[in-house]
């Protein structure tokens, strides 16, 4: 991305100190594994617990985990965005998942984003690799976005109503729509803007998720205020149930300080107020987060101050200081989807400034008096019915095409419009968010030639739907066939599944990969119906047919353990390499199967030695359970407290 000037808007790099995403891992998503963090508990209306029941996945397939990062950052410098006036700089990272990473106020001098300059890969996200800090974009399911660390197509865009647009767009491949977010920042405007815009093309009703979320400075005086005097919270440890936010468990839960555990609360706004959230520190200055109003949620979430709340931040912004999220949806609460109709488009613009509140009523003890000079100083801000007004031009100029590309992300757009093209159905109008062949790689270009009647000769990544499924069942060869079985198995028709993965291993001439990818479905189907013994040996089998697949090892040793056999767990464990991103939770493994097997002074050894697992789960406490259970009477040494409560 070469340095270019426009008006207030620059590309350029800002230097970042990060680790390699890595390759990703090779292992298709086909388990049921997405697990729900929530629980519908008493006082919830019925309409919420609809919309929790209803769009749930089972698994992020057709995409790849990116779990081949480390803990070994270095520095970089990474393609960046600049919208600048006179009274904001906006700085935005296109290549990571078009994140506003920086939002400076100038008459302040304070960073309205929690930012820092060595973010930290961990596992948090859908497909596991996420970074903490700045606002983000998440669309598909519950969790942080499926391209939350991916490039995504980037434009500069000048429309005919003069305005200098950074326009990023994505097909989303969970819920197969297209998005894409226009960001301008007026001149002299005390707010920048962000106009999105989701396009579902298909012929059938599509469960929809959006949510905003903005990483805000957590300090000792923080306050989170929003018009409305109960939520729907969740701890993650009990139900989802309606709360008084500000009197929530014998403390105040607007100001993130006073949170002793980690918590949701999803603000029960009236459909008759202005949807709005605010930070507010000791001056009054933090994010307001506004928009137009079919983007109806809005959170707070905080990690809270238990070791488990600061370990992980620690974790995940080492040096740069604890933060809260708020967040903006288009459901009331995060566990929710939203029916979006065949042919649909929906869009709403966002608005994020300095809401500026008066400091002694944003602290007061009155909570609606609070809530009024939020309100008052908002409209100041920013006028709800200016806000309102920006929709019908922000439509318009969606589809105004790009002046000038920046940025390519992926070719599945490429790829899904030439699919739709040759089953006669509709597509999306590109004309505002091309898909160019130039985005095309090696993980398309078998899936295209599939379509253009190309001999189906395998692919390094995976695709869905029943279109691809007569495509590959009409080519006859193992590598259809192992593509095929997967397809089923991912949908969960686990009999159709082990039957073509069964085809694989009795055809001759298998690759080796292909092979031991298929000892692993078949093995992972059989897990899958209690047949605990036969599906172990399958996986073991696909380590030893393909003994340099670190991610079929991992995943075997982890299994096993599960399903009760650490004696594999650990002669497996045993072959697991010296070196790379696996070592860690590889170790730590090692250590699980050694107390499973009754070996708790040697496990006892490995922990006190030193265990850091680079791809831990948000809210995984397996080491402090390990810990506990082979040193018996030690404390949990605050490196390993990942608890969320």
């Amino acid at each position: 991305m070469a340095h270019t000037a426009t008006s207030n808007l620059t590309v350029t790099t800002i230097p970042l100190t990060m680790a390699e995403l890595g390759p990703l891992n090779p292992l298709p998503v086909v388990a049921a594994e997405l697990d729900q963090p929530y629980t519908v508990g008493e006082g919830i209306p019925e309409e919420l617990q609809a919309s929790a029941r209803y769009g749930l996945v089972p698994n992020v397939y057709p995409y790849l985990m990116q779990d081949g990062y480390s803990r070994e950052a270095a520095p970089k410098e990474v393609p960046a965005v600049v919208l600048e006036n006179s009274k904001l700089r906006v700085t935005v990272l296109p290549s990571l998942g078009g994140r506003i990473w920086e939002l400076f106020d100038k008459a302040t001098g304070k960073q309205l984003l929690h930012t820092h300059d060595a973010p930290q890969l961990a596992n948090i996200a859908l497909r596991k690799a996420w970074f903490a800090g700045g606002l983000e974009w998440n669309i598909g399911t519950r969790g942080h976005s499926p391209t939350s660390c991916d490039p995504l197509h980037t434009a500069i865009v000048h429309t005919p109503d003069g305005k200098h647009i950074l326009r990023m767009w994505e097909y989303e491949r969970l819920r197969e729509v297209v998005f894409q977010v226009d960001i301008w920042l007026p001149e002299d405007s005390a707010v920048v803007f962000a106009a999105v815009r989701l396009r579902n093309p298909n012929d059938h009703d599509v469960p929809m998720y959006w949510w905003s979320n903005a990483a805000i400075p957590e300090t000792e005086r923080t306050r989170v205020i929003a018009p409305a005097d109960e939520a729907f919270g969740s701890d993650y440890t009990t139900d989802i149930t309606r709360v008084r936010p500000t009197s929530h468990e014998g403390y105040d839960g607007t100001w993130p300080v006073n949170s002793p555990h980690a918590a949701d609360f999803f603000f029960d706004i009236d459909p008759g107020e202005r949807r709005w959230v605010v930070a507010a520190d000791d001056d009054g200055d933090g994010l307001a987060m506004l928009s137009t109003g079919l983007l109806r949620g809005k959170k707070l979430f905080v990690w809270g101050q238990g070791q488990g709340g600061k370990r992980w931040q620690e974790w995940l912004s080492p040096g740069a200081g604890p933060y809260a999220e708020i967040q903006a949806g288009l459901a009331q609460t995060q566990f929710e989807h939203l029916v979006m109709p065949a042919g649909a488009e929906w869009a709403w613009v966002e608005a994020y400034g300095n809401g500026h509140l008066d400091p002694e009523a944003s602290h007061g003890a009155d909570w609606g008096a609070a809530v009024a000079d939020a309100s008052a100083r908002l409209e100041e801000l920013l006028p709800h019915d200016d806000l309102e007004a920006m929709l019908p031009a922000a439509i318009t100029n969606a589809d105004v095409p790009p002046s000038k590309m920046l940025l390519f992300g992926s070719g599945w757009g490429v790829v899904e419009r030439a699919r739709r093209l040759k089953a006669g159905r509709r597509w999306i109008d590109e004309s505002g968010t091309p898909f160019v062949d130039e985005s095309v790689t090696e993980e398309q270009e078998p899936w295209l030639g599939l379509l253009h009647g190309k001999a189906f000769d395998g692919a390094p990544s995976y695709v869905a739907g029943a279109d691809w499924e007569e495509l590959l069942a009409g080519q006859h060869s193992p590598e259809a066939e192992f593509h095929l079985a997967t397809m089923k198995h991912a949908r969960q028709d686990l009999e159709g599944a082990k039957e073509g993965y069964r085809k694989v291993l009795q055809a001759k001439g298998v690759r080796r990969r292909t092979k031991a990818l298929a000892h692993r479905g078949l093995g992972l189907a059989l897990l899958a119906v209690g047949r605990d013994e036969e599906g172990l040996s399958e996986l073991r089998d696909g380590v030893e047919t393909d003994s340099s697949a670190t991610a079929l090892l991992s995943e075997a040793v982890t299994l096993g353990i599960r399903h009760g056999d650490p004696t594999m767990a650990l002669d497996l464990a045993e072959s697991a390499p010296k070196e790379g991103a696996a070592v860690g939770r590889l170790t730590f493994l090692k250590a699980l199967a050694l107390a499973r097997g009754g070996h708790a002074a040697e496990a006892a050894a490995i922990l006190r030695n030193g265990v850091e697992i680079p791809d831990l789960r948000e809210g995984e406490d397996a080491i402090s359970a390990l810990w506990e259970e082979v040193c018996p009477g030690e404390p949990v040494p605050a490196a390993y407290q990942f608890g969320m409560h």
